[in-house]
């Protein structure tokens, strides 16, 4: 048993000599700042460690990398590279663009919902869809189309939805309401079927969009997961998150099936050249490749437009703000004092002094608002991607305690509403 327990013993110390050696003696080894990895492991502990904010931890460590990338050490002898270089970006997407194709690893992840659709297919089966796709997309009649299509959703859906929680004081999910905005018009442009989840009251087509939701997020989930085997498990024997993703999937597949089997029917009857019809005119395409076409093409646009909607109207509340602080309306307030009296860091105010407050100098104070307190940067009212209010008496535009502006959540809407047809 001993002698076993060191045979044991000294094969994980060659293998970890063996692993140290490969990872760290090879004469194209990075520089020395990157991502942290020990023997055998790479860098699979700080991975764990800091997956739950992998796009901030990333950005940390490439800020510190001298080119702006780092080699990603995985167990065993495939690693990766993470790059933020504007130089490596158009290398690997332009210049060698052949030599960076997804893949076959990238591609199983998502394979199960977006199937082989353009944003998951190499390749001629990604040509082919290309060409077709970016036809129908520079075509003067589809750009007509989608202005024509904007207008009447905005004006007949949109706005009746937001006019009406305006005078019941509804709540509204404006991510939710911005998605089925974005979902309905993708629908109509590229497959000419109206699926009306902004109709009513905004609040149709639920199950589709949930659905969609926890598809898309789950496949992506599959990327976090440590080892690709742990995820194949739960999908081989229906357990977990792969159980959801499998019932969300079913759902979006149905849509799928319904909105081609629906589109086939009507070309019967008249000859629309939209996009779906393009590929439904050739025989050579199964109702599979169809559906992961419709599918992509659903994600591209539900989910970038309503992404950047979303994060516009934060943005536009934080760029508002910062205007604000380095600008702000009213930059210098007086009081008098009644009586003698000390200021929180012991100034003296005796009776009758005035004391004067300026926003402006508050606005472009270190101590406050830190070293780049000078410049406009609207992040910093961003937290986690939200809008995240000040204190008053940091901020106090519309000054603070008994006597703040009462028309504050007014003028910030008007200022809003006024950015947003502006622009």
């Amino acid at each position: 048993m001993e002698v076993l327990s060191l045979q044991i013993l000294l094969l994980l110390l060659f293998l970890s000599l063996y692993f140290y050696l490969y990872a760290f003696s090879s004469k194209k080894k990075p520089a020395s700042k990157g991502f942290k990895a020990y023997p055998i492991v790479g860098a699979l502990p700080e991975f764990v460690r800091n997956r739950h904010r992998f796009l901030e931890w990333t950005t940390e460590t490439l800020s510190h990398c001298p080119a702006n990338t780092a080699v990603f050490h995985r167990p065993g002898k495939v690693h990766g590279i993470i790059t933020a270089s504007p130089l490596n970006v158009e290398y690997i997407l332009k210049t060698n663009f052949e030599n960076y194709p997804k893949g076959d690893r990238f591609i199983k992840l998502l394979e199960d919902f977006l199937g082989r659709g353009i944003f998951n297919s190499d390749g001629e089966l990604w040509r082919v869809q290309r060409k077709t796709a970016s036809y129908e997309f520079n075509t003067k009649s589809l750009r007509n189309f989608v202005m024509d299509n904007v207008e009447v959703e905005i004006s007949t859906r949109l706005v009746p939805v937001l006019a009406k929680a305006s005078k019941t004081k509804q709540v509204l999910d404006l991510q939710d309401i911005l998605e089925r905005f974005a979902f309905d018009n993708i629908c109509k442009v590229a497959f000419n079927v109206d699926p009306d989840c902004l109709g009513g009251d905004g609040t149709s087509g639920g199950e589709f969009m949930r659905a969609f939701e926890d598809a898309a997020t789950l496949s992506s989930g599959r990327f976090m997961c440590i080892y690709p085997i742990f995820w194949k498990i739960n999908k081989y024997f229906n357990v977990g998150t792969e159980k959801r993703l499998r019932e969300s999937i079913k759902i979006v597949h149905e849509f799928a099936d319904e909105m081609i089997r629906s589109r086939m029917e009507q070309k019967t009857k008249n000859n629309d050249e939209d996009l779906l019809s393009r590929f439904i005119g050739k025989e050579e395409n199964s109702t599979e490749f169809l559906r992961d076409i419709v599918i992509s093409f659903i994600l591209a646009g539900r989910d970038t437009t309503s992404s950047a909607l979303s994060w516009f109207f934060w943005l536009m509340s934080a760029a508002i703000s910062e205007t604000m602080r380095l600008y702000p309306p009213v930059p210098v307030d007086t009081k008098a004092c009644k009586s003698d009296d000390v200021l929180p860091d012991g100034t003296f105010v005796g009776k009758n002094w005035f004391v004067t407050y300026q926003t402006y100098a508050m606005g472009r104070m270190e101590s406050i608002w830190g070293k780049n307190c000078r410049e406009f940067v609207p992040e910093r009212w961003l937290e986690n991607g939200v809008y995240r209010q000040e204190s008053p008496f940091k901020f106090p535009v519309f000054n603070a305690g008994p006597r703040m502006c009462l028309g504050k959540r007014h003028g910030l809407y008007s200022d809003e509403i006024h950015c947003s047809i502006s622009y």
